[in-house]
């Protein structure tokens, strides 16, 4: 997959990851990038199409589907992470709301372009995911959980999607410096570091792509003894 000529949809680019991916996209030279948000209005980079699309509505997802037929790369980047783990009265609530936003609307999407994808020869999805895809504790239990689940479904959408020639690329990343990650006094990476090297693998027709040193230790450390999945997160 190339990004030259490409054209690209990004979900949640009006900010962060999202608006990182936007610029390097154009800055590679894709024909068009069409810049996803809840409220269009909040996308002022020059050069792309602003589009409303909540990933939580189905009917955004398939009218954008629709009315977007010309995409060739679906960057599945919209997401939300709240602290918190699984004992607390509300952890419930937020595992549906971190599903609905970090697994069923990357799903749904990944459902809607597959055609779309396969009208172009293939194309390819770039899903945003985490080292919490592998550890776990406290601090995100309910996140984790939910990239656990975007991880399981990328590495199945890429099986299923194989034979119409669609690449179905992983990012694993540690906390990037974004409005998500604001409250939390961790070491962060720049998003246009991350975006560099996830789209260096993309082009270069990867499945999976660890975008720092620690990232690459957890990586390394799933199949320790002890397996760093035993141990927590925020330890």
């Amino acid at each position: 997959m190339k990004l030259a000529n490409a054209t690209v949809l990004i979900t949640g680019a009006n900010r962060g990851l999202g608006l990182a991916f936007a610029r390097e996209a154009l800055a590679r030279g894709a024909r068009k990038v069409y810049a996803a948000a809840r409220d269009p209005s909040s996308v002022t980079l020059p050069g792309v199409v602003p589009i409303q699309l909540d990933v939580t509505k189905p009917e955004d997802i398939a009218a954008a589907a629709r009315d977007y037929p010309d995409v060739t790369l679906l960057i599945n980047n919209a997401g939300i992470a709240a602290t918190g783990g699984f004992l607390s009265d509300s952890s419930v609530a937020s595992a549906q709301a971190h599903f609905d936003t970090n697994v069923f609307g990357p799903l749904r999407l990944t459902q809607a372009f597959a055609p779309v994808l396969a009208a172009h020869g293939g194309g390819a999805i770039l899903n945003v995911l985490s080292i919490a895809s592998w550890i776990n504790g406290p601090l995100l239990g309910v996140y984790g959980m939910s990239k656990s689940a975007a991880w399981a479904m990328t590495n199945g959408t890429r099986i299923e999607l194989h034979d119409q020639h669609t690449q179905v690329l992983a990012l694993h990343v540690g906390f990037i410096d974004t409005d998500l990650t604001r409250g939390l006094d961790v070491p962060k990476l720049a998003p246009e570091a991350v975006v560099c090297t996830a789209l260096d693998a993309l082009e270069a027709g990867a499945s999976e792509v660890l975008a720092d040193d620690v990232t690459r230790r957890v990586h390394a450390g799933l199949s320790a003894d002890p397996a760093v999945y035993l141990q927590a997160l925020d330890r």
